[in-house]
């Protein structure tokens, strides 16, 4: 990871709730002959000791289910908005052009669950994002579909054992330069160029 002080995010509160906001992460670990990967939907919770813990399932018998269950360490990577940076935009600008991003990784150990955890796993992500009043939500799913489903796919919890960010966002250019690259940013008018000038424009008030 681009690691440098400057560039980390000090509030675990903040790095936490990027993390809910960006739930679909990709979880990778050790394969036989290359790394293997998966990204799904996770949960992001947090117990009252302050332990997080991410939840959720993927299909049975895939390369990273067998690689998971031969090696349970694994990374969490929880990728958001990015963009390029212009050195043109800095008040002196002969110097190399840049990425902004914010990215958290998560180290621990997957643990599966038995078919009731799964069938728990799979309800609480849908609920989540489904709801639990529209035509789709878990509850208004057939049982022979459900019972057919869950025998097609596995939970798991992950209990992070550290964790690593980067809020790579210009801290390391003088105020004027910030500003310019927030006004420029907002120009451009992409979505992930908007996420980036919007969180430096709070960082800087």
């Amino acid at each position: 990871m681009y690691k440098f002080l400057y560039y980390t995010e000090q509030d675990n509160e903040k790095v936490i709730a990027f993390m809910q906001a960006n739930p679909f992460a990709i979880i990778t670990g050790a394969g036989n002959e290359y790394p293997v990967a998966t990204q799904i939907p996770l949960e992001v919770l947090v117990n009252e000791e302050g332990k997080i813990f991410l939840k959720g399932h993927l299909m049975r018998k895939t390369d990273h289910h067998l690689a998971f269950e031969k090696n349970n360490n694994v990374l969490v990577l929880f990728p958001g908005p990015h963009c390029f940076i212009s050195a043109s935009w800095y008040t002196d600008p002969h110097v190399g052009s840049t990425w902004n991003y914010i990215t958290v990784h998560a180290k621990g150990k997957i643990i599966f669950t038995d078919e009731e955890g799964t069938l728990k796993a799979v309800k609480a992500i849908s609920d989540k994002f489904e709801g639990t009043q529209s035509a789709g939500a878990f509850d208004s799913l057939p049982k022979e579909y459900i019972d057919r489903m869950v025998k097609a796919i596995v939970g798991f919890t992950i209990e992070i054992e550290s964790l690593d960010n980067v809020f790579k966002l210009s801290q390391n250019r003088d105020e004027v330069s910030q500003k310019n690259i927030i006004a420029k940013l907002k120009e451009r008018g992409d979505d992930n160029s908007r996420m980036i000038a919007e969180e430096m424009e709070r960082r800087s008030n």
